[in-house]
Order: C-alpha cells, then sequence, then structure tokens
C-alpha cells in the first residue's frame, strides 16, 4: 500500500457510456494536487456491485486514501454504500438523525420525502455522515480498517465540491494529510514543435522538484511545472528559476502562461503601444473578431472586422483588386495582402490583419488542397502574407482554429520585436 496516496473511484454508467464529463475527477485531482496528496490512479466504474466491489479491492492496495463520487442516490442502480458496507462485511444501520434532515430538506421545498430515499440514510456501522448542506444525499467518511480511509460523495459536481470544501478538507489537514502542496505554473509556446521544445530544455525535464512536463494541444505545446513545498510562496520560489530558464530557452516561442490566450497577449501588447488592430476574414467566418474581443477591455484596442466570404465583399469593401482575384484566386498571397491592408485602411486601424483559406471539408483542388491558408498583415512599415498548410485531417474547425492563432502569433511577434 502507497504511502499517503490517493485513489479517485468515480461511480456510474453514463460515465463510462460518454454521456456526461467526469468534471468531478478533474477537480478532485486538482484538489489533492494542491493539497500535496500524492495521487497516481483514477477509475470509473459502472453501477455494478460487483465491479464496484472489484476497483475497491484493487484500489485497497494501492491507496491509503479511496474517494468516490457518485452512486449515493436513492435509486436500486445507486450502489456505492451498499456496495462498500458488504465488502468491508460491516452492516449498515439507519441514521435517525440523518433521515430526519432528508426529510426536513424535502419539506422545506414544499415535497414530502419519497419511501426510497431512506436508503440515503443507511451507513456502514462507524461510519462518519459527510454532510451534503445542498443535496439530499449525504457522504461518509470511513475508515474500515487502520491506515485506509474511505470519502464518498455524491455525483452533482456542486454538491460534492462543497462538501470537499467545508468538511473533507479539515478532516484530511487533522489527520496530518496536506502538509505540503503541489503547485503548477503552465508554460504556453506557439510556433515550435513538441518534440523541439522537448530537446531544447532536456535539462529541465530531468529534474525531480520542481517536476517539467510537456503536452501539446490546438496547435500550442505546454510545458508544466510543479513544484511540492509546504506553501505556495515556496513553491513559487522553487519554479522561478526554472521558469526563467525555460523562457530564456525558447525566446519568442514563448508567449504566455496559465490562463493567456494569444487574444489576450496581443491584446495587452496592443494596449501598451497604444495601438489598433482590424480584422478581414474569409475562411475563419468571424472567428478571429470573436476571439480577439473575448477579452474584457478589448474596446481599447479592436476596431472592427469585415467578413468577407464573397468576392464581391472583399472588391467593395476591402479594395481587393478583381484582377488579382481572378489571376491568382481568393486564396492567395496577394489577396491576403490585399485584404489586410484594405481592413487597417478601411477601419483606420494601426493594424490590419486577414485570413484566407480553404477550411475545408470541400472546395480543395490539387493545388489549393483543404487545408491550405493565406495569413496577412499589414502595419505601419508595410504588408506581408505567410503560408500555412495545415493539413485536411485536422478537420474544419481545426483548422479554422489554427488559422486565427497563427495570425495572432505573427502579431504578436512583430509587436516584441518591431522593425
Amino acid at each position: 500500500m502507497s504511502d499517503h496516496s490517493a485513489e479517485i473511484i468515480s461511480v456510474g454508467t453514463e460515465l463510462l457510456l460518454g454521456e456526461i464529463l467526469n468534471t468531478n475527477a478533474q477537480f478532485l485531482a486538482q484538489e489533492l494536487a494542491r493539497l500535496g496528496i500524492a495521487h497516481y490512479y483514477q477509475t470509473v466504474v459502472g453501477d455494478n456491485i460487483l465491479r464496484l466491489q472489484k476497483a475497491v479491492a484493487i484500489g485497497c492496495e494501492r491507496s491509503r486514501l479511496l474517494i468516490f463520487t457518485g452512486g449515493l442516490g436513492p435509486t436500486p442502480d445507486d450502489l456505492t454504500t451498499e456496495a462498500l458496507a458488504d465488502f468491508f462485511q460491516v452492516p449498515l444501520i439507519e441514521r435517525a438523525e440523518v433521515l430526519a434532515e432528508i426529510s426536513e430538506k424535502f419539506a422545506r421545498r414544499g415535497r414530502q420525502m419519497s419511501p426510497s430515499n431512506r436508503k440515503q440514510a443507511l451507513f456502514p456501522v462507524g461510519a462518519e455522515v459527510l454532510p451534503n448542506p445542498t443535496g439530499s444525499a449525504p457522504g461518509m467518511i470511513w475508515q474500515p480498517r487502520p491506515g485506509l480511509i474511505l470519502m464518498t460523495f455524491p455525483g452533482v459536481p456542486s454538491e460534492m465540491k462543497v462538501m470537499w470544501q467545508q468538511t473533507a478538507v479539515p478532516y484530511l489537514r487533522s489527520q496530518g494529510w496536506g502538509a505540503a502542496i503541489i503547485y503548477s505554473r503552465t508554460l504556453r509556446f506557439w510556433g515550435i514543435a513538441e518534440s523541439t521544445l522537448a530537446e531544447k530544455v532536456a535539462d529541465q525535464l530531468a529534474l525531480q522538484n520542481p517536476t517539467v512536463a510537456p503536452y501539446a494541444g490546438k496547435g500550442e505545446v505546454r510545458l508544466r511545472i510543479s513544484a511540492k513545498a509546504p506553501t505556495e510562496a515556496e513553491a513559487l520560489q522553487i519554479i522561478a528559476p526554472v521558469e526563467q530558464q525555460i523562457q530564456a530557452i525558447a525566446g519568442l516561442d514563448y508567449y504566455g502562461s496559465d490562463d493567456d490566450s494569444l487574444a489576450s497577449v496581443v491584446g495587452c501588447l496592443l494596449k501598451q503601444a497604444g495601438q489598433t488592430v482590424a480584422v478581414a476574414e474569409s475562411c475563419t467566418g468571424g472567428g478571429l473578431g470573436q476571439f480577439l474581443t473575448s477579452i474584457a477591455g478589448s474596446s481599447a484596442y479592436f476596431r472592427g472586422g469585415i467578413i468577407s466570404y464573397d468576392n464581391q465583399i472583399k472588391i467593395d469593401l476591402l479594395g481587393v483588386s478583381p484582377d488579382i482575384l481572378l489571376q491568382h484566386g481568393a486564396v492567395s498571397e496577394p489577396v491576403a495582402q490585399q485584404m489586410a491592408v484594405g481592413a487597417r485602411e478601411q477601419l483606420n486601424a494601426t493594424w490590419g490583419l486577414s485570413i484566407t483559406g480553404v477550411a475545408g471539408p470541400d472546395g480543395g483542388t490539387e493545388t489549393k488542397p483543404v487545408g491550405l491558408v493565406y495569413v496577412g498583415i499589414a502595419g505601419p512599415n508595410g504588408v506581408e502574407s505567410h503560408r500555412h498548410q495545415f493539413g485536411e485531417s485536422r478537420g474544419r474547425d481545426s483548422i479554422r482554429w489554427l488559422s486565427l492563432c497563427a495570425v495572432l502569433d505573427t502579431l504578436r511577434r512583430k509587436l516584441l520585436q518591431p522593425s
């Protein structure tokens, strides 16, 4: 059995079927990290007493704290409490005070308690009630054998979170858990492959405290730096020099940390410079403008946008040359440049950004396949465009997302290194 390690066991056939997202496990994993409690395993098991008990048997062998969510309701398929009592061969007893509390909650809502709700007042002998201030299903804290703690929570996320914070965390601290915390910082990168970045920071990836782990998604690469220490401030002191080293190694490929996005970072840079931006979009259909304006305060630097799906709109509103369109097509370098210039001039902005491409799944040709995108950027020192081939296999939504991130990254780099 691992020393002071926790395991999360999520109960519910709906989780196995993918009908709902397991946000409870995500929340608990983050909370365990904040408490500095080692957490090596997660299990999802359906509403079946034998399979649930098998998960319990495995969990008991490798963890000292088993945290259950789900299976505490009044229906026949809610089996968590029953399964645990049977597994440890401890009888269930009805707790009169719990039954009274459940009945009172129903009365406050103007409803009569169903007879099936009585099962929610059943607890193994020796278990402590884990109160549920907002719902009808209380949980329990139980030590069925020395060195093993079980905690049960309902599957409703809002109820589980309140119970965790109000009762579970103070209890764990009182039992000597959570003496140290694990604190993490996430560094974000654009324009570099995960493997390339990993090679550059190989020395940092070998560290033990803090640990550094790479992961990629939606076109960006992230490095998570995690430190274990008695306090958050001490963890940050451990993280800081490693974070600085990585930023220095990555250079402009590093764009932000934690909750930063390319839109928020570009917005800050524009505000600092007292500059503005306007956009002209074809294949992204307004996504770039939406991304920029998702940031609070974006009205200080975002002038507006023109969605120019139709070529005539490109001509009439952005000043794109009909001859250029005829000669090169809408998805081309010169059209991207003229769209960017048009956005900048028509909307009186410091910078004009443009996107034109083939997002698919149809519309690709041999010379202009799905995934081909040109982005343009017009500024005080002229105009340029960049060609991207994102690949048909990524799918329409991904191609559109990568397109708007690519043009924002281009602007970010220009704002950081103005020529």
